[in-house]
């Protein structure tokens, strides 16, 4: 068994009307959550919405880089690179991520 993790650059928006995923823009998946950016709270719900749109469990993902900042980098144990993008709906362009 092969240990897959796929990377994926995020830019969060805390506070939205309701959490989704927005799109894709300057490489980044534009994801909007709810919670508020106190606590961590808002990474815990863009790890469980990522979660859930992979189709992973919630502990599978993890905000390696930026956990104070909008912009962060999240790891997702379990699954390939390829097959995450087209979960969130990522363009599989070549140096997209």
């Amino acid at each position: 068994m092969s240990d897959l993790t796929a990377t994926i650059s995020v830019r969060v928006s805390p506070r939205a009307s309701q959490n989704r995923i927005a799109g894709v823009k300057d490489s980044k998946l534009i994801i909007r959550v709810t919670a508020p950016p106190v606590d961590g709270k808002a990474n815990a719900a863009v790890c469980q919405l990522i979660a859930k749109e992979v189709g992973v469990a919630k502990s599978n993902v993890v905000v390696v880089r930026g956990d104070t900042a909008r912009d962060k980098l999240v790891a997702i144990s379990g699954v390939s690179q390829a097959a995450a993008e087209a979960a969130l709906g990522i363009d599989t362009q070549p140096g997209l991520f």
